[in-house]
């Protein structure tokens, strides 16, 4: 009993810390869709991604031809504190459209 509750206890740190990191790579994907969505219609797609992004998180454009692809990078804390940040990455591509404004990313 006294060896088992130490176990428990780093096998319920270790779940709340998956749940957290998949929370944040959800996060970091709707933000980078919305970078990419708001980039490949001429607008500022690091800022609209940067709206949605987690707290802390990295953003992103780049356009290749008719391209648009954004990157979110975020940070997740692991529970204890003591190890490593997990860093979690999302991407989504666009295609640029017809009559957005070239040269406005």
């Amino acid at each position: 009993m006294a060896a088992g509750l130490p176990a428990l206890l780093l096998l319920l740190l270790a779940g709340l810390t998956a749940v957290n990191a998949v929370s944040a790579q959800a996060a970091c994907l709707h933000a980078a869709r919305e970078a990419a969505l708001a980039a490949a219609r001429g607008a500022d797609g690091s800022a609209e991604g940067g709206r949605a992004a987690p707290p802390g998180a990295e953003v992103s454009v780049s356009v290749d031809g008719d391209r648009v692809q954004a990157t979110v990078r975020a940070p997740v804390r692991t529970l204890g504190g003591r190890l490593p940040r997990i860093t979690v990455v999302a991407t989504a591509v666009a295609a640029v459209e017809p009559g957005a404004h070239e040269g406005s990313w």
